[in-house]
């Protein structure tokens, strides 16, 4: 079992108290509105959960075969993107740092190319806190697709600070900021949590914030795996806004808020980008993080 302190490998928040009447109008397809819930910290599922096998299956099939475009990270220095460094030449710069090249060249008389030092915009690691929507409306084959993304997406991020927070009316952080990334086990813990209750968009919001607020902002970023039908807390726009980057991948095979993903992600200086199937899923977050 996990402990309430915040040091085991996950922890879940829980709406407190009774359902509020949701005071919003109608948006989209499902019943959108905001109520007054708050949020707790309590024990997640553990590891013992039972999973469906038929669904475990189908979600590591298709984990397998999205293949997310893997960004280049042997070569990480991109022109305008990142710290302004020196590094050995390796024949991506033209911008020669004089200096450090003189005080190389002093002590090798006979040079190679890697002895010339350059002036190169590095880019640092990434932090990424991945929120998925496990609520009673994302049952079925859209619970098996977001599992398999989060799978497939965590392994693609290995390499950078990844946090991972599914939710519903309540938010369980099934991998925090900085931990060790095992894609597998991620995959099994979406699958652990039973789809039900409401949907509350802001409870992740809030704590994706909490996990970047060391972070710089250009190197965070946040992305939103959900149907965006937010039927309780508060109203998730003004949390969108103050994070320092968000993506909304919207699942439109069921009921939807399409007009709620698409104000989120231009909050959060993102894109939105809807997805019809497992299919859709690649190529959407290779368009989301190109470049990034």
């Amino acid at each position: 079992m996990f402990d309430a302190t915040g040091s085991g490998a996950g922890m879940m928040l829980r709406a407190d108290g009774g359902r509020a009447p949701a005071r919003s109008g109608v948006r989209g397809t499902g019943a959108p509105g905001q109520t007054d819930e708050t949020g707790t910290l309590v024990p997640p599922p553990d590891e013992t959960a039972r999973i469906d096998p038929a669904a475990h299956a189908l979600a590591r099939q298709i984990a397998s075969r999205l293949a997310v475009r893997r960004a280049r990270r042997d070569v990480t220095t991109r022109r305008g993107i990142g710290d302004l460094l020196s590094t050995p030449y390796r024949g991506a710069s033209d911008e020669i740092d004089l200096d450090r090249t003189i005080e190389v060249l002093a002590e090798r008389p006979v040079p190679e190319d890697e002895d010339v030092v350059v002036r190169e915009r590095m880019r640092t690691t990434r932090s990424v806190v991945l929120l998925v929507d496990v609520s009673g409306s994302m049952r079925g084959e859209r619970i098996t697709t977001a599992a398999a993304t989060v799978g497939a997406v965590s392994s693609e991020l290995a390499h950078d600070a990844l946090a991972v927070i599914a939710f519903w009316s309540d938010a369980a952080i099934l991998l925090r900021l900085g931990d060790v990334v095992r894609p597998m086990a991620l995959l099994d813990g979406i699958l652990r949590i039973p789809a039900r209750g409401l949907t509350n968009v802001a409870f992740p919001l809030e704590l994706a914030q909490q996990q970047l607020a060391r972070v710089p902002a250009r190197d965070a970023r946040v992305l939103l795996l959900s149907d965006c039908v937010h039927n309780a807390g508060p109203d998730p726009r003004p949390l969108a806004a103050r994070l320092p980057r968000l993506d909304v991948l919207l699942d439109a095979t069921g009921e939807k808020d399409v007009e709620l993903g698409r104000e989120l992600a231009a909050r959060g200086r993102g894109l939105c980008r809807i997805i019809r199937g497992h299919r859709d899923v690649a190529p959407a977050v290779s368009e989301i993080f190109a470049g990034a």
